[in-house]
C-alpha cells in the first residue's frame, strides 16, 4: 500500500470511529467562547457596552479608560491598530509586550508571597525524613524487632497522615473557603494551621497524637496548594502566568530541600529534660517560615477575579492598579474578566460538570490523562525518597548523619534540576519528557535497589545507593516532576477546567497518601530490592501508560485540543502501538525509515484556531 493509501486508510479510521463513538456536545464553541467572548462584537457596540459596564458598576469616572481596555481586550496583539488610543497608551502597551518582566513591585511582592507558600508545602513535606530516623523508637513504633509488621504500618499511618486528609476531606474545602474568605484570606487560615499544626507535631508523645497533629497538617497543606497557583494566575497578566504558576513546582522543590536542611542543623540538639528534642524542633520548624506568609499576605491585593465575583468593581480596579503599569491595563483586565465570568456561568448552566467529566466522551479522555499523569507523579517513587531517603541511607549503612546529608543532596538536586524544565516542558513537548524520563527513572531505581546486594564491606555500597538516587532525581525533575500539573490545566476544556483539577488534585494527595502508608512495610517485607524494583516496574508501566493514552498538548489550541481529545481511545493506541517501532528506528538507531501518516490534522481542517489565555487557566 503506498504512502499516500496508507495515510487516507488511517485518517479514514479516525474519523469513521469518531463519528460513530462519540457524540458530540458543543465543546468547542464553549471553549471557544471562554478563549475570548469579546470576539466578533463591533468596535461600536463594544464600547458602549464598556461605557455602561463602567456607569453600571459606579466607575462612570473611568468610561473613557473602560472603552479603550474593551478594545485591546478584544484583540489584544492588534492595539497598533487602533485609532481611539494615543501614543502613550500605546507605548505601554508595546512595553507590556517587549519587557514582560517589567511589572510594579507590589506583583513582586505577591510572587515572593507566593513561593514562601510553595516552600512552606515543601517543607511540610519533607521535614518528618530527617525525624524517621529518631521518633518511631521514642514513640513505642520501633522498626525492627518483635512487632516490626504492625509498627511500619503505622509509621506510614503516620507520615501519610496530611495527605489522607488532603486527598479526603481539605481538598474539597479549597472551594468553599475560598467563596467566604477570598484567596488571601484561605492562604491567611490555611498559614496558620500550618503553624499551629507544626508546632503541635513537636509536643506530641505517642504515635496516634501525632498520628492527629499531622492529619490536621493536612488542612494546612490541601487548601494552600489549590489556591496560591490559583492566586498567583489570577492576579499575573498573561504574558508571564505560565511562569508564575511553574514556580509553585520549583519553589516547592526548595522548600523539601530546605526541610531537609532543617534536619541536619537539628540532628545534634540534646535536652536532659526534653526526650528527642531534635526531631521535635524538626518537625516544629516547618511551621515558622508559616508565620511570615500569615504577616505578608494582607500586603498584597486580593484576586480581583474574587473580588468581582462579590460585585466589589471598585476594590477589584484598586486591585488591578496595583498590579498593572497603567489605568488602561487595569480597566482592560476588569472588563476581560467580567465578561468571562458571564460566559462562564452562561456555559455551566444547569449542567453537572463533574458528571461531564465521565460522561462526555472528550472530557473523559483528558480525565484519563490526567489521572495518570497525577498517579504516576506518586508511583514513579519520588515521594518514597521524599519521605524515607534518610531511612532508605541508613539500610545502606549509612550512618544517621551521613544520611541526612545524602537526603539533602536529593532535595538540592530535586530543586537545582527544576530549573531546566521551564525551558524542557515547552521545547520537547509533555509526552516526549515523560515518554524518555519513565525508562530512565525504572534504569535507575533499579540500580539503586540491586546495589544493596554489593557487600556491605567498603564504601562501593553507599556510593552505588546515592548514585542510583541522584540519577532519578536528576531525570525525574523535568519530566514527572512539572508535567502533571501543566498537563491537567490543558487538557480540561475551560468551561470545565477548574473541576478537572479538582479531580487531579484529589488523585495525587489519594495516591501520595498510599505512598507514604505503604512503604515503610514495603521496605520491611521486600526489603530495599523489592522495595525499589516495585516502583521501577510502575515507570515501566508509566511509560506504556503515557505511549498509549497520553496525547501531546503543548502549544495546541482549544480546537487542535478537542481534535486530540475526540480521537477514540483505542485508536489511539493502536496508532501509537505502530508508532513505537518505527520512533525506535528512526530515534535511537538513526535509521532512514519513511514517515508515519500523521493521527491528527491540525492545519487546514481546523480554519481558525484559538487559544487559552496563559497559564492554568485564565484571568
Amino acid at each position: 500500500m503506498s504512502a499516500e493509501n496508507e495515510k487516507g486508510s488511517i485518517k479514514q479510521e479516525s474519523f469513521t470511529d469518531y463519528d460513530k463513538d462519540v457524540k458530540h456536545i458543543d465543546n468547542v464553541g464553549a471553549s471557544v467562547k471562554l478563549a475570548n467572548p469579546l470576539t466578533g462584537i463591533p468596535h461600536d457596540q463594544l464600547m458602549e457596552d464598556a461605557a455602561a459596564f463602567a456607569k453600571k458598576h459606579g466607575l462612570d469616572h473611568l468610561e473613557q479608560e473602560f472603552r479603550k481596555g474593551a478594545l485591546v481586550a478584544q484583540d489584544p496583539t492588534a492595539f497598533e491598530s487602533l485609532t481611539q488610543l494615543d501614543e502613550e497608551d500605546k507605548a505601554v502597551l508595546r512595553r507590556e509586550l517587549t519587557h514582560r518582566w517589567d511589572q510594579p513591585w507590589q506583583l513582586y511582592f505577591l510572587v515572593i508571597l507566593c513561593s514562601l507558600s510553595a516552600a512552606v508545602q515543601g517543607m511540610d513535606e519533607s521535614v518528618i525524613n530527617g525525624a524517621n530516623l529518631f521518633f518511631p523508637d521514642q514513640l513505642n513504633i520501633p522498626q525492627k524487632g518483635e512487632n516490626a509488621s504492625n509498627n511500619q504500618w503505622l509509621l506510614g499511618l503516620v507520615n501519610g497522615a496530611p495527605y489522607l486528609c488532603c486527598g479526603v476531606v481539605a481538598c474539597w474545602l479549597s472551594a468553599p473557603m475560598n467563596k467566604y474568605f477570598g484567596r488571601r484570606g484561605t492562604i491567611f487560615i490555611s498559614a496558620f494551621v500550618s503553624f499551629v499544626t507544626c508546632i503541635w507535631q513537636g509536643l506530641t508523645n505517642t504515635w496516634w497524637h501525632l498520628f492527629i497533629a499531622r492529619f490536621m497538617l493536612g488542612f494546612g497543606i490541601g487548601p494552600k496548594s489549590s489556591t496560591v497557583p490559583v492566586y498567583a494566575a489570577e492576579c499575573a497578566p498573561p504574558a508571564i502566568r505560565g511562569a508564575l504558576v511553574m514556580m509553585w513546582q520549583m519553589w516547592t522543590a526548595f522548600g523539601i530541600m530546605l526541610g531537609t536542611v532543617m534536619s541536619l542543623a537539628f540532628y545534634h540538639v540534646e535536652s536532659s529534660h526534653v526526650t528527642g528534642l531534635n526531631w521535635r524542633l524538626m518537625l516544629g520548624s516547618a511551621g515558622v517560615p508559616a508565620l511570615f506568609i500569615m504577616s505578608q499576605v494582607y500586603l498584597c491585593p486580593e484576586s480581583p477575579r474574587w473580588l468581582i465575583g462579590k460585585g466589589r468593581y471598585d476594590k477589584a480596579y484598586e486591585s488591578l492598579l496595583r498590579l498593572r503599569r497603567s489605568p488602561l491595563q487595569a480597566a482592560r483586565d476588569l472588563y476581560y474578566i467580567q465578561v468571562l465570568l458571564d460566559a462562564e456561568e452562561e456555559i455551566k448552566s444547569g449542567r453537572n460538570l463533574f458528571l461531564e467529566l465521565f460522561t462526555v466522551p472528550r472530557n473523559r479522555r483528558a480525565t484519563l490523562a490526567s489521572t495518570i499523569v497525577m498517579f504516576m507523579q506518586q508511583f514513579c517513587g519520588v515521594n518514597v525518597i521524599a519521605y524515607y531517603s534518610s531511612n532508605i541511607f541508613s539500610e545502606a549503612n549509612f550512618t544517621n548523619i551521613q544520611a541526612l546529608i545524602a537526603s539533602w543532596g536529593f532535595g538540592m538536586l530535586n530543586w537545582v534540576f527544576a530549573f531546566p524544565a521551564v525551558w524542557t516542558i515547552d521545547t520537547f513537548g509533555r509526552r516526549n519528557l515523560l515518554l524518555t524520563t519513565f525508562p530512565l527513572m525504572s534504569i535507575f531505581l533499579l540500580l539503586t535497589g540491586f546495589s544493596f546486594w554489593i557487600p556491605e564491606e567498603g564504601h562501593a555500597r553507599i556510593a552505588v545507593v546515592a548514585l542510583g538516587i541522584y540519577l532519578f532525581t536528576m531525570a525525574y525533575s523535568p519530566g514527572e516532576g512539572p508535567v502533571p500539573f501543566t498537563y491537567s490545566a490543558e487538557a480540561f476544556p475551560l468551561y470545565i477546567r477548574d473541576v478537572g483539577m479538582g479531580w487531579a488534585t484529589s488523585v495525587l494527595w489519594f495516591f501520595n497518601f498510599v505512598v507514604a502508608i505503604t512503604f515503610p512495610r514495603l521496605l520491611g517485607a521486600f526489603r530495599p530490592q523489592g522495595a525499589f524494583g516495585w516502583y521501577a516496574g510502575w515507570n515501566m508501566a508509566g511509560f506504556f501508560l503515557v505511549l498509549l493514552f497520553l496525547p501531546e498538548t503543548k502549544a495546541l489550541s482549544l480546537e487542535e485540543l478537542d481534535q486530540v481529545f475526540s480521537v477514540p481511545t483505542h485508536v489511539h493506541a493502536a496508532y501509537q502501538i505502530k508508532a513505537l517501532p518505527h520512533n525506535i528506528k528512526k530515534h535511537i538507531f538513526r535509521m532512514k525509515v519513511d514517515p508515519l501518516p500523521p493521527l491528527y490534522e491540525h492545519e487546514g481542517a481546523i480554519g481558525e484556531k484559538h487559544y487559552a489565555p496563559g497559564g492554568a487557566g485564565h484571568a
